[in-house]
């Protein structure tokens, strides 16, 4: 009986020591994937934005390429659009209401945001910025 306890003890080590001695020899032909800062895993942003004549605020948007965006978007007076040709958006609040909506910053690089409705002259000064960090 020792010896049949002793041959699986035996058995068990050398399992052991195979185990070990073919990661240390395949640990290095392994692809190892490391994510720096900017290549991390996306985020949800969430940023509320007031329009109001004429100006939007925040003025600039900061988030990192592939974050999902989640804009809340409110008038502060009379209609406005929050526009970026870049993304494809183009979302209409009416006088003091609120619309929200989402999209991936897939993109990098600054893209002007900008109020698309002409019923006053100050609509075509309303400008702001998109920055996806790459």
């Amino acid at each position: 009986m020792k010896l049949r306890g002793a041959t699986r003890l035996i058995c068990a080590g050398m399992l052991v020591g195979a185990a070990a001695l073919a990661w240390t020899a395949f640990r290095d032909r392994w692809p190892v994937v490391r994510l720096d800062a900017q290549e991390q895993a996306p985020v949800q942003r969430e940023v509320a934005v007031t329009a109001r004549k004429y100006a939007f605020e925040p003025g600039r948007i900061e988030v990192n390429q592939n974050d999902l965006v989640r804009v809340t978007l409110h008038s502060g007076d009379i209609p406005h659009s929050f526009t970026i040709d870049g993304y494809r958006i183009a979302k209409r609040v009416g006088a003091g209401q609120t619309v929200s909506f989402e999209f991936r910053a897939d993109q990098a690089g600054t893209f002007p945001i900008y109020c698309n409705l002409r019923q006053e002259d100050g609509c075509r000064t309303m400008r702001g910025e998109l920055v996806v960090r790459g």
